[in-house]
């Protein structure tokens, strides 16, 4: 029987999880699946959780707006989705629900390979943002001994997430000592990087266009830059393994993603 598996979000056209993933089946020649579904609201997001409780799914890999509703719908969650109050995959067996987070994990990974000189223990980090992704990221950095501030349009939202995991709301002024700054926000942040440390390190989870304009202004001072990209790729890898049993062929599917994209690689 044919594996079916996806990614939800809205929107979700732009997703470059099928692309991933469906490279990663054909080159270990699975029978399997991996579609994009674009529900409506939350409603549609849970008859799909219901449809993975009836069998008909294995597993799905959750974006922006269902991450905390993910693990709000799960029967089991693992100390990492806890901790993070959201999830980006869930996986179906035996008409239970687990709810894994892997989005730390792909962040991590990401700036281990594009910025492999930045150790965050004992630096300020600075994200901006305050949804799931961002929850991951900040348990993600704070596990790795970095001080981490949250910035935020909507200052209860960054309390809500600070309370939960005990980092900090800070002002913009704090950006200026930050030896990272991540943008986890689905628009361009309004920041100067001019004010930035000379040394600093820019991140931003978008990956359309692959060089953000907040990026594009890093690279301008000359600044490090991760792309969302690497994240991206990074948080598929565990997915990958968690839904097929297997781990991900070792073939380059950033390079298939940047075609995808229009970039050169």
């Amino acid at each position: 029987m044919t594996i079916l598996a996806g990614v939800a979000g809205r929107p979700i056209a732009h997703s470059l999880s099928p692309l991933i993933h469906t490279t990663w089946i054909k080159t270990a020649e699975l029978d399997a699946e991996y579609r994009a579904f674009g529900p409506e609201d939350g409603a549609g997001f849970a008859a799909l959780v219901t449809d993975g409780r009836a069998g008909r799914l294995r597993g799905l890999n959750v974006t922006a707006p269902f991450k905390e509703l993910a693990l709000a719908l799960a029967d089991d969650a693992s100390a990492t989705a806890r901790k993070c109050g959201s999830a980006n995959l869930l996986l179906f067996q035996d008409g239970r629900v687990w709810a894994e987070s892997t989005d730390g994990a792909g962040l991590i990974g990401a700036l281990a390979e594009q910025a492999p000189e930045l150790d965050v223990r004992g630096q300020s980090v600075v994200l901006l943002g305050a949804g799931g992704a961002a929850r991951a990221a900040v348990a993600a950095l704070k596990a790795a001994g970095a001080d981490v501030g949250v910035l935020n349009r909507t200052r209860a939202r960054a309390e809500a997430l600070t309370a939960d995991l005990g980092v900090t709301v800070v002002e913009a002024r704090a950006l200026n000592e930050a030896a990272l700054v991540i943008n986890a926000l689905s628009v361009p942040p309004d920041i100067e990087v001019s004010r930035l440390r000379d040394d600093a390190v820019l991140m931003d989870m978008t990956y359309r266009p692959l060089l953000t304009p907040f990026l594009l202004q890093g690279r301008s001072r000359g600044l490090t830059t991760v792309d969302g990209l690497a994240m991206l790729i990074g948080q598929a890898r565990p997915s990958f393994r968690v839904i097929f049993g297997i781990e991900p062929p070792p073939i380059d599917v950033r390079t298939e993603a940047l075609t995808a994209l229009g970039e050169a690689p």
